[in-house]
């Protein structure tokens, strides 16, 4: 018989969702109920940080706490699913069950997603003006200094730092510094 598949969003304690996806793996399977959900994502981005001078890549949530599921929801596959350890429930429940995302909305997330791992990877942490950074890389290597501009679009930093004494202006981007 044909399934009707829309998706939906599981909440999950977030930090949990990779536990929370494969214990839901492990009962729909356990229930012969995977047929009924062919798809179970959790939508991670790429991002990087600079630790120590070396750039490390993560993976991190792109919406903590949720998973996405394609699924055909009838008879025990939702209430399977809410039974699951660390599963807080369905996002949009209403007393009539589960609300599945428009297909616009799945084509944003899911677009977003293929964007995400595309484009190449953003700032772990967004800069903000007036914070304090250190400079890690490059001729001023050691010094602090305070966030004057922050040039998403470049990826650089107008940094205000002393150095002899005298407050100096430099221009540096985000692999060069980091926060104090």
């Amino acid at each position: 018989m044909a399934h009707d598949f829309k998706w939906y969003v599981v909440r999950a304690i977030s930090g949990q969702e990779r536990k929370v996806k494969s214990y839901i793996e492990a009962e729909l399977t356990r229930e012969g109920l995977m047929d009924f959900v062919p798809q179970i994502l959790i939508p991670m981005e790429k991002v990087y940080q600079v630790k120590n001078g070396k750039k490390t890549t993560k993976e991190k949530n792109y919406f903590p706490g949720y998973i996405l599921i394609e699924a055909d929801l009838t008879g025990e596959v939702a209430p399977t699913i809410k039974a699951i350890n660390g599963v807080v429930g369905f996002l949009g429940a209403k007393d009539g069950g589960p609300t599945p995302l428009r297909q616009n909305e799945v084509n944003r997330i899911l677009g977003t997603i293929d964007e995400v791992s595309e484009k190449p990877e953003s700032m772990m942490e967004p800069f903000i003006v007036g914070e304090n950074i250190k400079v890690t890389d490059g001729p001023f290597n050691g010094f602090s200094g305070s966030i004057e501009e922050v040039m998403e679009d470049k990826k650089k930093l107008k940094v205000m730092v002393k150095i002899f004494g005298r407050r100096t202006p430099l221009e540096l981007n985000y692999l060069q510094v980091e926060k104090e």
